[in-house]
């Protein structure tokens, strides 16, 4: 029997101002609808907020600027779902004018169900996508993996031969 696999995704940015700044305000003022958006989708499990409900005061590396979105997806299809055909894509794309650019901003990887992954371990399968590309362990939607089978390994053939 295959073990069963969420669909983890962390997206970061370091934000042009402070999130109380004018610049930002579209952004603030439209995370708790987009929050709830996401929640009452179809195939959302979890997601990372600190004490406003999101996660905008989990600065990284101390930078209050810098902030991370971590969520837990039960497959592919369900974050594409919300990403791009629902209301979230209105602000998706105006990260620009909200957001620094970044070349690796977004990643995806298979996680156990059950598990909340933390920012650290967002943090490195962002910095692994960009060492390596898409990859098993860290992904893009341009470039996925399935999810995996929790079948063993078959041992290599040709030392026996």
């Amino acid at each position: 029997m295959s073990a069963k696999f969420h669909l983890a995704e962390v997206n970061i940015g370091r934000l042009r101002a402070p999130i109380d700044h004018p610049m930002i305000k579209d952004f603030a003022d439209n995370l708790d609808r987009i929050n709830a958006l996401a929640e009452s989708s179809p195939g959302f499990v979890w997601r990372l907020k600190g004490d406003g409900n999101n996660a905008t005061d989990l600065a990284i590396d101390g930078d209050p600027l810098f902030i991370p979105n971590l969520s837990v997806w039960e497959d592919i299809p369900s974050l594409g779902a919300y990403v791009y055909r629902s209301g979230h894509v209105e602000i998706m794309r105006r990260r620009k004018e909200f957001f620094e650019p970044m070349d690796t901003y977004m990643a995806l990887w298979w996680v156990p169900v059950g598990h909340e992954p933390t920012v650290e371990e967002a943090l490195e399968k962002l910095a692994l996508l960009k060492a390596q590309g898409s990859t098993p362990a860290a992904f893009t939607f341009k470039s996925p993996f399935p999810a995996p089978t929790g079948e063993p390994v078959a041992p290599e053939l040709d030392e026996c031969a």
